[in-house]
């Protein structure tokens, strides 16, 4: 993430979208949508791990979209902290700060790993071939694109249908505004470094928001009554909204909680099993408050907003959600981690069918 001024944008934060394209698909086939012309590795259960940060949202997505799937026991997951430095994302949630995996303790060695040199940003999320550790692809939205098309025969049975073929052009048009102008337009407020290009991407941001809340006033999710994945990349913005957008981008006409729709729609979405339970609103604030010292140069990480909103009944679909399904670990407005109940008993939201059903206890308790 670049927050430098630039002369030559006029003040307008732009976004370096130069990705390493790789693509996992079955067999190394040629895929049928996106990159094709770019090095293509086979899909093999436990060959390759995803490194993530729960702090930041193009990572979030990947999380959120291989717990759907049911992937958990096929790709493994390496979790950096929630702060990094100009340098690489870290592993220093691990013992000894070192990925027990992979073995190292910057993710920028997996980048070196294959690219020797390599001079352009260690993002997240990536996927590295474990037997080599070298990196494999940080394209963030093919990524999770091809968990579904690509590792379809090790989706769990009841797996939602994250790309519906009937919908996938309206779908991909929904997405491209979501991204140009909500996922990427938070951060055009936030690093903005003009007045002039501020005041551009706030308007940018609040008419698409504005946009959104008529249409989920309409409907429970994006595409319909069905979750999709234009639905994960819609949260993982709005989960950050209130906690980091409103105050520390700048993105302050209103807060979430006052868009009685997007409100209603996103905590829908937390309350359903792999969205809230992997949200760590923690790692979430330290990593904007502490990492973008240019907007906030004292480090001083917030205590608020609370967080016991999210568990409240969002009274979406044929299911009203109880409080005493969930919790929110922490005390009250201290900004703790969201985590899904996963006692034996407890209810909670099935996102393929919008149904409850009773927890088992046997679902992984976290990412």
């Amino acid at each position: 993430m670049n927050e430098d001024d630039s002369e030559e944008t006029g003040g307008r934060f732009e976004r370096d979208t130069d990705y390493i394209p790789d693509r996992i698909t079955r067999g190394a086939r040629r895929p049928e949508h996106g990159p094709a012309d770019v090095r293509l590795w086979p899909v093999e259960p436990g060959r390759y791990r995803l490194v993530a940060a729960r702090a930041c949202p193009w990572a979030s997505r990947a999380i959120v979209v291989r717990r759907l799937l049911g992937l958990e026991d096929v790709i493994s997951l390496g979790l950096c902290g929630p702060t990094h430095d100009e340098r690489s994302w870290t592993f220093d949630l691990d013992p000894g700060e070192v990925d027990p995996v992979l073995g190292i303790k910057r993710l920028q060695q997996a980048y070196l790993a294959r690219f020797p040199g390599y001079e352009k940003g260690i993002t997240v999320p990536a996927v590295v071939d474990v037997p080599s550790g070298e990196v494999v692809t940080n394209d963030f939205p093919w990524i999770t694109h091809d968990l579904f098309h690509e590792w379809r025969d090790h989706h769990r049975p009841d797996a939602p249908d994250l790309w519906p073929e009937d919908r996938r052009e309206e779908m991909e048009e929904v997405m491209e505004r979501v991204y140009t102008e909500v996922n990427n337009g938070v951060y055009r407020c936030g690093f903005a470094s003009t007045q002039g290009a501020y005041d551009a991407a706030y308007d940018r941001l609040w008419t698409a928001l504005d946009w959104l809340e008529d249409r989920l006033s309409e409907r429970r999710y994006l595409m319909g009554e069905a979750i999709t994945e234009a639905d994960v990349r819609l949260f993982t913005t709005l989960v950050r909204f209130d906690a980091v957008y409103h105050g520390h981008f700048k993105c302050s006409r209103h807060k979430l909680t006052e868009l009685p729709a997007l409100w209603g729609y996103a905590r829908d979405l937390f309350q359903t099993p792999g969205f809230g339970d992997t949200v760590d609103f923690d790692q979430i604030k330290t990593h904007y408050y502490v990492v973008h010292s240019g907007i906030n140069p004292t480090g001083i990480v917030p205590r608020g907003p609370d967080l016991l909103g999210w568990t409240e009944p969002h009274g979406r679909g044929p299911s009203r959600p109880t409080v005493d399904a969930w919790r929110v670990s922490g005390e009250r407005g201290g900004g703790r981690t969201a985590r899904a109940a996963t006692t034996p008993g407890q209810t909670a939201l099935d996102p393929r069918t919008g149904q409850r059903y009773e927890r088992d206890g046997s679902e992984e308790p976290s990412a």
